[in-house]
């Protein structure tokens, strides 16, 4: 357990930013789940348009260090990637 004053405060705020990035994950993991969901289903309309909420999502947890920029990016290729696909 913490014994400095400053060690016990950097616990709490610890706990308190937890609580924040576990909400944006679990935010970011299911606008992925809808593109994929929509991918799954061959519905391009739909994967489009979820793309189109799920991007901005990954990046903005890629921004606040919930994910790293390369994973973000990646998610972001591949999902692209599947989406062009249903095109063919």
């Amino acid at each position: 357990m913490a014994n400095t004053t400053s060690a016990k405060k950097a616990t709490r705020k610890i706990a308190r930013r937890t609580i924040v990035n576990k909400s944006r994950r679990t935010q970011m993991r299911g606008a992925v789940r809808t593109v994929e969901e929509a991918i799954s289903r061959g519905d391009r309309d739909a994967a489009l348009k979820a793309m189109a909420s799920a991007e901005p999502e990954l990046m903005k947890a890629a921004q606040r260090n919930i994910i790293h920029k390369n994973n973000a990016s990646r998610k972001v290729s591949r999902l692209s990637q599947r989406i062009a696909k249903l095109a063919k």
